[in-house]
């Protein structure tokens, strides 16, 4: 009967990576001819992106709270069964809403307008 032998370590021989050059070296950004890569900026967290971008357009958080106050309030007044004030309300999350798409639509154009620095 013929049994199966492991094979032994000299049998066992590791594959040696090709001996030339490696076309890429990936530690390293890749080597364009008359490019010259911007230095890497320090990524920011989201607190100071918040905060960035609050000072950059400060009506969108506004707006934002607006329509979620009047969304809670509204909802409590239907909930309660106060249907005038409820629908007062929802109207008033509706200019709210128009308030924070109106905000975010100046922002981006008086981004787009700012000259580049």
């Amino acid at each position: 009967m013929a049994t199966a032998t492991a094979p032994t370590p000299a049998e066992r021989t590791p594959t040696k990576p090709p001996a030339g050059p490696l076309p890429f070296d990936f530690s390293e950004p890749p080597v364009i001819e008359g490019f010259t890569p911007l230095p890497r900026i320090r990524a920011e967290t989201f607190k100071e992106k918040f905060i960035r971008k609050t000072k950059e357009n400060p009506f969108v958080p506004i707006g934002c709270l607006g329509t979620a106050g009047a969304l809670i309030y509204g909802l409590r007044a239907f909930y309660q069964g106060k249907t005038r004030q409820s629908q007062l309300l929802m109207r008033g999350r509706i200019f709210a809403q128009g308030f924070t798409v109106v905000a975010i639509v100046v922002g981006v154009f008086t981004t787009a307008m700012k000259p580049k620095q």
